[in-house]
């Protein structure tokens, strides 16, 4: 993160009134979950979205959503309530926020989960006939592998475009072609179809090390910039400018750890 907007965070948290902003009452380790739902709630179309429900459809999570929101806006709230919903038994037990993260959000209404919601089309082409299969389907976050680049900065225009470079299977990855009958080399391929008003991104630091056969985590630093204009990283299929909003940082290891809300690492359209 660049020294200039490293000012600007500072400058804008300056000028926050404390008493404006409230926090959570964890019932015990759910860090992940608090900084998921500060989320939600600093989203202010998903917030409105959520406030506008009147359903009584037992099924949504918006009614226990609804209650917190309210309860936020005006002092420290408790989470009793949606991690009873979300099945969440041991509140001593270290998750995942990506995916509590999604799991919110099939839970939600459509009208509120939409904000978050993408589409990305995968295509498979056989390189011996040509043939082409395209297959759709929606997402919620854009999962980033990152490299161990020692020391370096991992970008995350790079990696966006990493996500989307097609690539060539071959050898004993071979797919099969319905058209040939057989397994052939062929091109993977896919491109967003559909644009999220936030796109929320996932930086996925973790990696099998073979040499201590377990996973460790990637420390590099990340470049992470202000705004993004998608149609320079990828092909879209109209033109988009996400600005850097609110994010979540994770100071973990795979069995301990904790996760903050703060602003800064999300991008927002």
């Amino acid at each position: 993160m660049n020294h200039d907007l490293v000012e600007m965070l500072i400058t804008k948290l300056d000028n926050f009134t404390i008493s404006d902003y409230h926090g959570l009452n964890s019932p015990g380790l759910t860090c992940y979950l608090n900084s998921i739902l500060q989320v939600l709630f600093m989203t202010e179309d998903f917030r409105e979205a959520v406030q506008r429900c009147c359903s009584e459809d037992s099924t949504t999570i918006d009614p226990q959503m609804k209650s917190l929101f309210a309860d936020l806006q005006k002092s420290m709230a408790k989470t009793h309530d949606l991690t009873k919903k979300l099945g969440i038994t041991n509140v001593y037990e270290q998750r995942d926020a990506a995916e509590y993260f999604e799991k919110i959000l099939c839970l939600s209404s459509p009208g509120a989960a939409k904000i978050f919601q993408g589409e990305l089309s995968h295509k498979t082409t056989c390189l011996k006939c040509k043939e082409r299969n395209d297959s759709r389907g929606f997402f919620w976050i854009l999962p980033l592998a990152v490299k161990d680049l020692r020391r370096q900065t991992y970008s995350v225009e790079k990696g966006l475009k990493a996500f989307f470079k097609g690539e060539k299977v071959c050898g004993e990855n071979k797919v099969f072609c319905n058209r040939c009958n057989k397994k052939r080399d062929a091109d993977f391929g896919c491109e967003m179809t559909q644009n999220p008003e936030v796109l929320t991104l996932l930086l996925k630091r973790f990696r099998f090390d073979y040499k201590r056969r377990c996973y460790v985590k990637l420390h590099c630093n990340v470049d992470v910039p202000q705004t993004l204009h998608m149609e320079e990283v990828i092909t879209l299929h109209k033109s988009s400018l996400w600005k850097l909003t609110r994010g979540i940082t994770s100071m973990t290891t795979l069995l301990t750890g904790s996760y903050h809300h703060c602003l800064g690492i999300e991008i927002t359209l």
